[in-house]
């Protein structure tokens, strides 16, 4: 398996397959591993170069001696790339990767960072029962909040694969892990005050893809409709999916759905499913 020695000295590992000039970069969240993109990566190398990382600290990837933030983590995502030899990288990012994916667009620029994808990411203003979620995993009460965000995650989900990566490979990480997450998460949306406001100060525009199935609310796709009308280079697709992890559960259509953004071929989004494609 490659890996790159970052900050600290910190092993990073990721997964190197497929070829093409555009390389794909897959980023899991916070207290989640690399396994998540699994069915994904499979079919994605079958078109374009594909990297998939351990976050530090995550899987197979060494945490350091140290505590870390999402810098270091930021730092260790750039090393992975230089180390790579990719120029031209679309990153993949699921939940609150997302800030993360930003950030590289940001630090690499447009003409290494032409596209982003980001998944079932709260790309509003978080709500407040989300902010008090992330200060549940700050506190005592950790580990019955972080239960509690598996049963929003897992309500109404049949597919073994989710279960099984949320109730056992999420289960594993400490209380130190979590609460690193909701930190970061928390001064993230602090600093950036919505992912939409935030994507729609990069210069020039970046063509963005919002897949998603969480939350199932009429009103989150209208608000992300509504700005796909003022700002065309963003698009988004309600993804035919329950749980908070539709890699694993439709990677299909999450592929399908990639591919027509970094082709070009923004068509090919709507026929994955008759309910489905670009908005705005």
């Amino acid at each position: 398996m490659p890996e790159v020695r970052s900050t600290g000295g910190a092993r990073i590992r990721y997964d190197d397959v497929g070829q093409g000039a555009l390389t794909l970069l897959f980023i899991p969240g916070w207290c989640t591993r690399r396994d998540i993109f699994s069915p994904l990566v499979t079919l994605c190398a079958e078109r374009h170069r594909v990297l998939c990382v351990d976050l530090r600290g995550h899987g197979e990837s060494e945490h350091g001696d140290e505590d870390f933030d999402s810098d270091t983590v930021l730092e260790d995502l750039l090393a992975v790339i230089d180390a790579s030899g990719a120029r031209q990288v679309v990153p993949v990012a699921i939940s609150h990767a997302g800030f993360l994916a930003l950030e590289l667009r940001r630090e690499l620029g447009a003409e290494r960072i032409p596209q982003l994808v980001v998944l079932d990411w709260i790309v509003t203003e978080p709500p407040p029962p989300f902010l008090a979620t992330l200060r549940g995993l700050m506190s005592e009460r950790w580990g019955r909040t972080r239960d509690e965000l598996f049963q929003q995650w897992t309500r109404g989900v049949e597919n073994k694969d989710v279960l099984r990566a949320v109730h056992e490979d999420m289960l594993e990480f400490s209380e130190e892990m979590w609460a690193r997450a909701a930190r970061e998460i928390a001064a993230a949306y602090s600093r950036e005050g919505s992912p939409l406001r935030a994507l729609a100060g990069l210069s020039p525009a970046t063509p963005t893809l919002h897949l998603y199935s969480q939350p199932d609310t009429h009103d989150y796709l209208e608000t992300q409709v509504a700005f796909a009308a003022t700002h065309p280079w963003f698009h988004v697709m309600k993804l035919p999916a329950v749980s908070h992890l539709p890699t694993l559960e439709v990677p299909g259509l999450v592929a399908v759905g990639i591919e027509a953004l970094v082709s070009g071929r923004r068509t090919a989004v709507s026929t994955a499913h008759p309910d489905l494609g670009p908005r705005g």
